[in-house]
């Protein structure tokens, strides 16, 4: 189990307890079981298929973050998470086991109303008692009840590179050069491309721009 500093700190960065961030613990755990330490530049790259809680204790726990180039969305939503070492090719891909720890009826029941805008101040109150509970349940588990460890034989996926900013013909707003489209000789971010292909779409304006106008 993870020591109660860490995790504080784990806690802190992400902004609460919850059983996604546990979950997260319990995989970041793993990987550097079966990868290696803290990753300081690109050592190590995580790939996630998701974009729940869990991801921050993975940022957090192995140095794999969006900022480094060496974390990877696939807006899969799976609970699914590979790890390579670039300096053998060393891989794993850590699969959430479906229905690994037994969830709370109450708790469950809570969420429901808390989601539906239904619970009153006291139900709120338990709910969060719950929460914390079912996070603190889930930490104590050992990781590989929660996730199935499988070898991964694929190449790393390959380094961050820095790219090229382009001024967008339309919003003047400076694009990375492999994010710019092309639209009759016009060179466009993705939002002002989208806009010119369906202009009767609602748009999301630069910000500062008074709402409803284009630059």
């Amino acid at each position: 189990m993870i020591d109660e500093q860490t995790l504080d700190r784990v806690v802190e960065f992400h902004g609460h307890l919850c059983p996604g961030l546990a979950m997260g613990v319990a995989a970041a755990q793993l990987a550097l079981r079966e990868i290696g330490p803290h990753a300081k530049d690109e050592e190590v790259v995580a790939v996630v298929e998701t974009d729940t809680c869990g991801v921050d204790a993975i940022q957090f726990l192995t140095g794999c973050t969006f900022g480094k180039g060496n974390l990877i969305h696939r807006d899969w939503g799976k609970n699914a998470y590979s790890f390579f070492r670039r300096s053998d090719g060393r891989a794993v891909r850590l699969v959430g086991r479906p229905n690994a720890w037994e969830r709370d009826p109450e708790h469950q029941a809570l969420f429901a109303k808390i989601r539906a805008k239904s619970a009153t101040d006291e139900e709120r109150a338990r709910f969060q008692e719950l929460h914390v509970a079912q996070s603190y349940k889930v930490l104590a588990l050992d990781p590989d009840s929660l996730y199935e460890v499988v070898e991964v034989h694929s190449a790393p996926p390959r380094k961050a590179r820095i790219h090229t900013s382009i001024v967008c013909a339309e919003c003047g707003e400076g694009t990375m050069e492999t994010r710019i489209r092309r639209l009759d000789g016009r060179e466009l971010c993705q939002p002002c491309f989208d806009a010119a292909l369906a202009p009767d779409q609602p748009v999301t304006m630069r910000l500062g721009a008074p709402a409803g106008t284009r630059r």
